[in-house]
Parts: structure tokens; C-alpha cells; sequence
């Protein structure tokens, strides 16, 4: 089964990354081009442990997805229950731990997945880590980006302090 990681150096605290990673609508699609929209399923109105999201990607490929793990602020992992024809299984998680120097909080993105059918699964498995080891990539310096964006640390902020 194929990985694809991928980290990145954030200049805030792990718990603004995890608020950031975990935005929806207007503002998740500010900072992360990899969306052209997403919504939670099943009336959930928040991330949490088995609750399911739509995601339709700019390429128009969609995935309906399930939390399998919730713990903000260090971690969410997630996986395809219903996706494009050529993935078998795909799943991912995303770490946040401060960094070592105490400055910001180091982002680690991993995803692994299995392609079919299986008897293209060797060849298409080697071409797919390229490509998503490039949108993954460019995803997390997107992700980077908006963690410095005044307007999505505003919308998180103000998100924070209105759940409190």
C-alpha cells in the first residue's frame, strides 16, 4: 500500500493548525485550492469521530469520508468510504505537534491507498504517489499560506470565541 507524506513548519500553535485544517465553506476554499466544495453528511454540523463529509475536488472527482479519528489539537485521520473508480481504499491523517523550538507547530500529512483494478494496481499505485504526492504537497504549502492569512485566523479565532 503506497504512502504519501508530507510535513510543513506553521508559525502558530498546534491548536490554531488543527482549527485552520478543520475550517469549512468560504473559508476552507480561501485557503485550500484542492476543494471546489465540501459539506458534513447526515446532519452533522461539526467535525467529530464518524461523522461523514462530501468533498468534490477542482478536478471534479468526489469522495464521501468518515473521521476515524477526532483529537484536536494534535491529530485527525479520515477515510474514503465512497470515492473515484481507480481507488480501492485511500485514507489519510494529518499531525500537529509543536515544534522543538516552541515557535509554531510542525503539520504532517500522510495518506496511503490501494488502486484498481488489481492487475493495473502495480503500475497505477506508482503513478498515483506521484500525483498525489504533488497535490498533497501543494496542498499543505496552501495550508501554510492560510495558516498566515489574517482572514481565515480571523475566522478561526472568532469561531473559537463563540464556542466558548
Amino acid at each position: 500500500m503506497p504512502v504519501v507524506h508530507a510535513e510543513a513548519f506553521v508559525p502558530v500553535d498546534p491548536a490554531t493548525a488543527f482549527a485552520v485544517s478543520q475550517t469549512t465553506g468560504a473559508t476552507r476554499r480561501h485557503w485550500d485550492r484542492f476543494i471546489s466544495e465540501q459539506h458534513f453528511l447526515d446532519g452533522a454540523e461539526a467535525p467529530a469521530k464518524d461523522v461523514r463529509t462530501f468533498t468534490r475536488q477542482r478536478f471534479g472527482f468526489s469522495t464521501v469520508s468518515r473521521y476515524v479519528s477526532y483529537a484536536p489539537p494534535s491529530n485527525v485521520g479520515m477515510v474514503m468510504e465512497r470515492g473515484p473508480w481507480f481507488f480501492e481504499k485511500l485514507g489519510g491523517g494529518w499531525r500537529f505537534t509543536p515544534s522543538e523550538d516552541g515557535t509554531g507547530t510542525l503539520a504532517v500529512w500522510k495518506y496511503n491507498f490501494t488502486c484498481r483494478p488489481a492487475w493495473l494496481a502495480p503500475v497505477a499505485e506508482r503513478i498515483g504517489a506521484g500525483i498525489l504526492g504533488f497535490e498533497i504537497r501543494r496542498r499543505l504549502d496552501d495550508f501554510v499560506r492560510g495558516c498566515g492569512d489574517p482572514e481565515v485566523l480571523r475566522a478561526v479565532r472568532s469561531d473559537a470565541a463563540g464556542s466558548v
